[in-house]
């Protein structure tokens, strides 16, 4: 098929290094859904961005992966806010994104490691999790209830995911999960995936810690290098039970990328709402027609 070109580049990357290998593509008005589908499966990346320029001065976004549509991607908005960047030749600029129906503010700043992206996720719902037919859950991520640290808590900034704390560091890399059984329970609960993670010990800084990884085998990706969307639930979680909304969460380890990922929540009259940041390396754009 031939198509519109592919700029594969890396977001939320730490350090210079790493990052989620994420696809842009400046959509093609001739482009169907299946042919964004096909496109989505062949660039090799979880996620890929199709970006209409054309819709009133305020670009739309769409995400797909190989196995269908995703209402929203945070790492696949940081990754398409900094290719517009790289497209207009600018080194900085404040605008705004359409995503599913919900229209939000982006700030891309052209930095000497890469592009710094920032964008208001919106509100996040937050819910206590209650499955009645036991830990199903909990055993297809490979873990037992006393591997976990706290509550687990249900949060959607329009899909929900589980949340899970684990107790230590240690645990959160062992963790080998039963990745079909797992599909098959966030399926079953209505969830988009599983994310745990494990706080670090306090230091003395204004933002909590934490490393984290992201299980959502229903939707076609076992493990996710970079889940913007999910540290936004994390910091709004963390802003309602401890006061304190601004975290730096680090994923990829596992595969030997490593991402970062910022966020801060606050309450507003509306509800908690997130805004979420990461730093996305260009060098030489990957590009593919």
């Amino acid at each position: 098929m031939t198509g519109p070109p592919i700029a594969v580049v890396n977001a939320c990357t730490r350090e210079g290094q790493g990052g989620s290998p994420t696809a842009v593509v400046i959509d093609d008005a001739t482009l169907t859904d299946d042919d964004r589908q096909a496109t989505a499966r062949r660039t090799g990346t979880s996620h890929t961005a199709f970006v209409d320029t054309s819709t009133a001065g305020i670009p739309t976004v769409r995400f797909f992966t190989s196995a269908g549509e995703l209402t929203n991607c945070g790492h696949g908005t940081i990754a398409a806010q900094a290719v517009l960047l790289h497209r207009s030749g600018a080194t900085e600029h404040h605008g705004r994104q359409r995503t599913a129906g919900r229209t939000f503010a982006t700030t891309a700043i052209r930095r000497r490691d890469g592009v710094e992206v920032w964008f208001e996720q919106g509100i996040i719902t937050l819910a206590d999790h209650t499955d009645t037919t036991g830990g199903g859950i909990i055993a297809a991520l490979g873990l037992q209830q006393a591997d976990i640290a706290t509550g687990l808590r249900v949060a959607s900034p329009g899909t929900p995911r589980l949340l899970v704390p684990v107790r230590d560091h240690l645990t959160l890399l062992s963790m080998q999960p039963d990745f079909d059984r797992l599909a098959t329970e966030c399926r079953r609960l209505g969830y988009l995936g599983c994310f745990t993670y494990a706080l670090s010990p306090t230091v003395e800084t204004a933002a909590e810690t934490a490393s984290a990884r992201m299980f959502a085998p229903s939707i076609g990706v076992t493990e996710d290098i970079a889940n913007a969307n999910s540290v936004g639930c994390l910091a709004a979680h963390l802003l309602e039970t401890s006061g304190n909304g601004d975290i730096e969460v680090h994923q990829g380890d596992t595969f030997g990328r490593p991402s970062l990922i910022s966020a801060s929540a606050r309450h507003t009259d509306s509800g908690i709402v997130v805004r979420l940041g990461g730093i996305v390396d260009l060098g030489s754009p990957n590009v593919s027609g």
